[in-house]
């Protein structure tokens, strides 16, 4: 969506604390022992105490509050019975809505202690949307978000997943345009005042290769190598980006 109105920048304000909150309570939830289904029921409690709701069930049907990926499960994980144990790499990603705003993040989790690949992994992700904050702003290209993920990334030694890339938001889970972490000369429309999208870095240890498991949901890296995901919901300004998540 892009911004029309005071009340819809607060409304994605709300709507982007709810989410920022929940997700910070869920990273120190994390721990050896806990499964993904417990965390799942936190953010499903604190969701409901907020007066929000998950997007991804109401739309798509998902099969829990909150998507959580393990290792080399990249995205789209689906809360069950597996235990966390030391040394695991978590994605949560959570999307939720209240009164017609929509907003949607994601952060990465390494349960101490972890291999330093992994540790490496998950920084590379948040720096690369650091970076990319430098570029998202009114007059750039789309294209531009994702040449600077890319540039970092692939300075750091790993790779983005191709397949799976940003989106508008704001009204609905995904909205246009797509923000590709990677450089596409095809993104050429540029980046407007007002404009509401996610930019999310999902990058994998290995190679650019990913499959949907038998659950239908989650997605793996082909290689088994260990992937990590960094994402906040923006507005772009002519000056540096708001981050309705952070």
């Amino acid at each position: 969506m892009s911004i029309e109105s005071s009340e819809d920048l607060e409304g994605l304000k709300r709507i982007g604390r709810i989410v920022a909150e929940i997700l910070r309570i869920l990273r120190n939830a994390v721990r050896p022992g806990i499964t993904t289904a417990d965390l799942d029921e936190i953010a499903a409690r604190e969701l409901a105490s907020r007066g929000a709701q998950s997007s991804p069930p109401l739309v798509y049907g998902f099969p829990g509050a909150c998507c959580i990926s393990v290792n080399d499960e990249v995205v789209h994980g689906v809360p069950g019975k597996r235990v966390i144990a030391a040394g695991d790499v978590l994605k949560l990603d959570l999307t939720a809505q209240k009164d017609g705003y929509v907003a949607d993040a994601a952060i990465s989790v390494a349960v101490p202690p972890v291999d330093a690949v992994s540790e490496r992994l998950v920084c590379c992700a948040e720096r690369a949307f650091r970076r990319a904050m430098g570029v998202a702003r009114s007059g750039n290209k789309i294209s531009d978000i994702g040449a600077t993920v890319e540039r970092e990334v692939r300075r750091s030694g790993f790779d983005v997943v191709r397949d799976l890339c940003g989106h508008g938001v704001g009204r609905k889970i995904h909205e246009p345009p797509q923000v590709p972490n990677y450089y596409d000369p095809a993104s050429r429309a540029k980046l407007t005042d007002g404009l509401v999208i996610t930019v999310e870095p999902i990058i994998t240890a290995g190679v650019d290769a990913v499959h949907t498991a038998h659950d239908g949901w989650t997605v793996r890296t082909d290689d088994g190598a260990r992937s990590a995901h960094f994402e906040h919901s923006i507005v772009i300004t002519s000056r540096d980006p708001i981050l309705l998540t952070a």
